[in-house]
Order: structure tokens, then sequence, then C-alpha cells
């Protein structure tokens, strides 16, 4: 059976070096896609309001050359910080990764939901409505500026954040109303060491509420230990991958998420053994 899994990697799971370098080091290890988060990825100090089309173009060109899909610009950005300065300047950073995503070669930018602490930390004060709330006027805003570009806002759920099981994913799609915004779905960031023996159940619900509208999917993995959720090696922990898989779309981007060097090759021979066998 030919491999239809298109797998990449978040650039900034390598080592941060100089662009060449990069993404010679992530063709080399036989990925097609990278979720490129600027900053953290290779020395270039790209600080709010430098970003412009020629920049985009000659690292967008750099990736083409060997071959890389820039799948998903990664916008770090607690985009309900309390500070209202602090969220105002998220979101405008966010939006000027929307302006020049195109010329990246990029329709996608990604960020989770942030956090009504400044870190982003759990907490179940997340999950009331005052913060799906604030979610909800950020990420129409977002949406909004997404739209004049034709560009997609891809917003990942997590426990960790106001938009943290598959029914508030649901409803925040439901709310927006925009084809503009999809979902970066990470599995491993809905499970805790409470629902995990009902991962199928919950990844099913996923599935079914809006797999129609996941543009990404990121792989990591997991183990439970002394009553704790703690990341494993794909292909090392109890995540149903072979499930998953079954789901997907042919070749939408599955990124490596928090993968280690050490780790790509066996993850990479472990997804596409799962889509043999499934």
């Amino acid at each position: 059976m030919s491999t239809t899994l298109n797998i990449g990697i978040r650039a900034h799971d390598l080592p941060k070096q100089p662009m060449e370098g990069l993404i010679k080091d992530i063709a080399r290890r036989g990925l097609g896609s990278v979720q490129l988060a600027l900053n953290k990825s290779f020395d270039l100090d790209i600080k709010p309001g430098t970003l412009n089309p020629g920049m985009a173009y000659l690292i967008g060109s750099a990736f083409r050359r060997h071959d890389i899909q820039i799948a998903v610009l990664g916008c770090y950005a607690n985009i309900i910080h309390p500070d209202p300065e602090e969220r105002h300047s998220a979101l405008s950073r966010f939006k000027e990764h929307i302006r020049f995503s195109r010329d990246f070669g990029c329709g996608i930018v990604g960020t989770e939901t942030g956090n009504i602490n400044p870190d982003i930390i759990y907490t179940e004060e997340n999950f009331h409505e005052k913060p799906f709330q604030d979610v909800l006027s950020s990420v129409r805003e977002l949406v909004e500026e997404a739209e004049k570009f034709g560009v997609i806002v891809g917003i990942e759920p997590g426990v960790n954040h106001p938009i943290y099981s598959p029914e508030t994913m649901k409803r925040l799609l439901d709310e927006v109303q925009s084809n503009n915004l999809q979902v970066i779905f990470d599995p491993v960031n809905l499970m805790t060491a409470e629902n995990h023996e009902r991962q199928n159940e919950i990844l099913r619900e996923a599935f079914s509420l809006w797999g129609d509208r996941i543009a990404v999917i990121h792989a990591k993995d997991f183990t439970i230990s002394e009553g704790r959720l703690v990341p494993a090696p794909v292909g090392k922990g109890l995540m149903d991958y072979e499930f998953i898989i079954q789901q997907l779309s042919p070749h939408i981007n599955i990124i490596l998420d928090e993968t280690s060097p050490e780790h790509i090759e066996d993850a990479i021979h472990f997804l596409k053994s799962c889509e043999s066998t499934s």
C-alpha cells in the first residue's frame, strides 16, 4: 500500500540554527512539511512590524527548494491575555502573520486559545462562560482579518485552554460561522489522567462534531505515571493512532509535536505502519 500520509514536524522541535541548515535537516529526515514559528525556529529576529512580503517570500522559497510545505505558520499567542495591552499586542502579531501568510506559500496561521492567566497553565477557571466569550471575541476578530486575505485561522483545542473539549470547539465553530476558521487537532491535548481511558469516545465525538473542519493533525503521545499524564514518543504511549488515521482524509498534514530528533525516524515508521493496518 502506497502511503498517503504527509508527515512533518514543528520546526522548533529541531535544534535552532541558520535557516538553510534547518531546512536541510528537515529534508534529510524525510519530512515533507513544517509548522513554522518564526522566532522559535531559526536565528532570525523578526520583531512585530518588521515582517514583510519580501522576507516572507525569501523564507517560503527556501523551503520550496527542498520540496517542504509550510503547512502552518505558528503564532503562539495568548489571545485572551488578562492584560488588555498584551492581548492587543498578541492579536496584532497574529494579524501580521495573516497578512503575509500567502507570501510564505502558506494558507493557515495557527494558535491555541490562550488562558485567563498570563502563563498557560491548567485551571478549570478557563472552563467558565466569560473565558469562552473572550475567546469568541478574539477569534472573530482574527477570522475577520483572515477573510480579507483568503487565509485560514487554525485553532487548536486543549485542556489548558477555554476551548478544552470537542463540544466547546464545536460551539466556537458554530458561533463564528466562517469557513476561514478550521481546527488544528492534537488528540493528546484533549487527554487527562482522568479521561484517557475514554479516549476513543472523545475521539469519535471530535471526528463526528468537526472532523470535516480539521485542517492539520498534531502527533505526539502520552503515558500515565503516578496519576499524571506524561509525554511519550509517538508510538510508545497510549494514543490510539490506528483509530485516528482511519478517520483522516488522504494527504492531510500530520505534524510531529514535541518530538525530539532521536525519535523522529521511529515516529514516521510507526505512523506509516498504522496506515498500512487501517
